[in-house]
């Protein structure tokens, strides 16, 4: 079991990144952020939805392609919380609502069209109802093709969650990540757990970060920053 620290330590790029499991007060809860090298990446910030968060431009006049950066990173869809990097997480969300899971949802994704990165998708799905229980994916190019991991945690336990993030480190091209998810601990209340998610990403490419708490009483917490609005 690590600290976000030292599960984000050594690399300056792990690039976009989703983390979720249970607070220290067994609470469902979620972390997403992005980080860019470019300036049309770096031109975005988080705006909170109903249901999640979608990304924006900060500067609409700056934007030069909307593709693969603009989206909805987190929805819920009834007692389930989707979490991506990409628009998959709409493809997943109109599974869930027919009836499938996430799996099912995918199969006809794939990474992301970036080359020479060709960057992983990486999803989640958190069932935020008792009996809670998380599934994360990663998509990803191999020699073979799209290689397809799965990665299901039934019975989380307190204070502990999975982190899965696109890039192994920085380079050219951007190695993708490697492994399973990393298990690291969650503790701390909303706003100093995602100040030291934030702290933890390297200064010069960290973009925004999001986070959010499902209360035992059915409420829900998020916070947000933007490195555009600090």
């Amino acid at each position: 079991m690590q600290s976000i620290e030292q599960a984000l330590k050594g690399t300056s790029y792990p690039g976009r990144g989703l983390l979720v499991g249970l607070t220290d007060k067994g609470e469902p809860a979620a972390t997403y952020f992005i980080m860019g090298r470019s300036e049309n990446s770096r031109n975005r910030i988080f705006i909170e939805t109903s249901d999640g968060i979608r990304t924006q431009a900060h500067d609409p006049s700056k934007m030069t392609d909307p593709s693969l950066i603009i989206y909805t990173p987190v929805r819920l869809c009834g007692d389930d919380m989707v979490v991506s990097n990409g628009d998959q997480t709409d493809t997943i969300v109109a599974a869930i609502s027919q009836g499938n899971d996430m799996r099912t949802a995918l199969r006809d994704r794939r990474y992301e069209p970036d080359e020479p990165n060709f960057t992983p998708r990486i999803s989640a799905v958190f069932h935020i109802a008792r009996p809670y229980g998380y599934e994360l994916s990663i998509l990803k190019k191999s020699e073979a093709g799209c290689a397809r991991y799965s990665f299901s945690y039934d019975d989380p336990q307190v204070g502990t969650g999975h982190l899965l993030h696109t890039y192994r480190c920085d380079g050219k091209p951007l190695p993708s990540y490697e492994g399973e998810p990393k298990p690291v601990k969650i503790c701390g209340d909303l706003t100093a757990w995602s100040l030291r998610v934030w702290d933890a990403l390297d200064k010069s490419n960290r973009v925004a970060l999001y986070s959010v708490v499902f209360r035992a009483d059915g409420t829900r917490q998020s916070y947000i920053i933007n490195r555009n609005a600090e």
